[in-house]
């Protein structure tokens, strides 16, 4: 099997997961597991039942932004507790603690301590996420201005575009990171891996090498359609509602027109996870053409995983196979 092309085997899975810190979490039909490597070589593994779906997590459209919030809770969890578990950042490479990191070991207690970071983390995306919103519409607008109005029409497409621009670069650096190149590589183990039973072979070391890493299911796939889905569904978004108030700041109008985007943020996401599911199910030229930019993309948030990280996605995923009477099938 060629590393670099998803081969169509028949079998498509429910069964993924996610890559952590020196780790790999895997969901199956009714079971969740975690598989991090410990500083002392060894595997730590836990294991949870999974609660059963609601109607949300079922209904097409609804169903997306419902399993996407769930997700990213799940792994954010999972992240941190990898995070503890593999001893990264334990010693802290010898400096010194910061005054505010001894301040709360002295006033706060862990629980408060994990509730703040958990308040500070929220906060950094949510700016992040008003950055990645904001700064495509105020600089069209910037652009508008100096060009004119004839440019006009074309702005859901430059905002679209520019926020590729700006996942791709913001991607591309992370990827750089020390830390991040490790986490990669378990993302290509679990892709690896996930690869290696849709094939129906055994889960070995020696089997899942050689499979390949990228796969249409994967989160980074989900973000690219998600932008790409954007650009279509916020083309009914006014483009200068400013002038329905005579707002002529760009920045204003620019936030304003952020703001009207907000309502139809569920339908964006919820139209790509439909895509991205079938993209799961079928192998065809038209889910091969939208799963094309996310399977690029891959390239940079995926790496090849030693053995010791396919041990591990091993690890996660076993527990999760389907037990008698269960169906996975995607």
């Amino acid at each position: 099997m060629s590393k670099n092309k998803p081969k169509d085997t028949g079998k498509k899975t429910t069964v993924g997961g996610q890559a952590l810190i020196e780790g790999v979490m895997m969901k199956g039909v009714s079971v969740g597991a975690m598989a991090v490597r410990q500083k002392d070589g060894g595997i730590y593994t836990e294991e949870w039942e999974l609660k059963e779906k609601k109607w949300y997590n079922k209904a097409p459209v609804i169903r997306g932004c419902f399993n996407f919030v769930q997700t990213l809770k799940e792994g954010y969890t999972c992240m941190n507790k990898s995070a503890e578990i593999s001893g990264i950042g334990e010693d802290n490479d010898g400096e010194e603690p910061s005054k505010l990191d001894k301040w709360l070991d002295a006033h706060v207690s862990e629980k408060g301590a994990e509730a703040i970071a958990g308040v500070i983390s929220f906060v950094m995306i949510v700016a992040l996420m008003a950055v990645f919103l904001f700064v495509p519409s105020w600089l069209f607008g910037l652009i508008e201005g100096a060009a004119g109005s004839g440019i006009s029409p074309w702005k859901s497409a430059f905002e679209g575009v520019l926020k590729l621009i700006l996942f791709v670069v913001y991607m591309a650096i992370i990827a750089q990171m020390k830390m991040m190149k490790r986490v990669y590589e378990y993302h290509g183990a679990e892709h690896k891996t996930i690869a290696c039973y849709e094939a129906g072979k055994e889960l070995t070391v020696d089997n899942i090498k050689p499979m390949c890493r990228f796969h249409p299911r994967c989160g980074t796939s989900f973000i690219i359609i998600t932008l790409l889905v954007s650009i279509l569904v916020y083309s009914i978004v006014p483009i200068n509602p400013g002038e329905w108030w005579g707002i002529e700041n760009k920045a204003l109008a620019a936030l304003l027109r952020v703001l009207l985007k907000l309502p139809l943020l569920p339908v964006v996401v919820g139209l790509s996870y439909e895509l991205i599911r079938l993209a799961g199910r079928y192998s065809n030229p038209v889910t091969k053409f939208f799963s094309a930019p996310g399977l690029w993309m891959q390239r940079l948030t995926t790496r090849e995983p030693d053995a010791s990280q396919i041990e591990c996605a091993i690890a996660a995923v076993t527990p999760c196979l389907p037990k008698d009477g269960e169906d996975d099938n995607w």
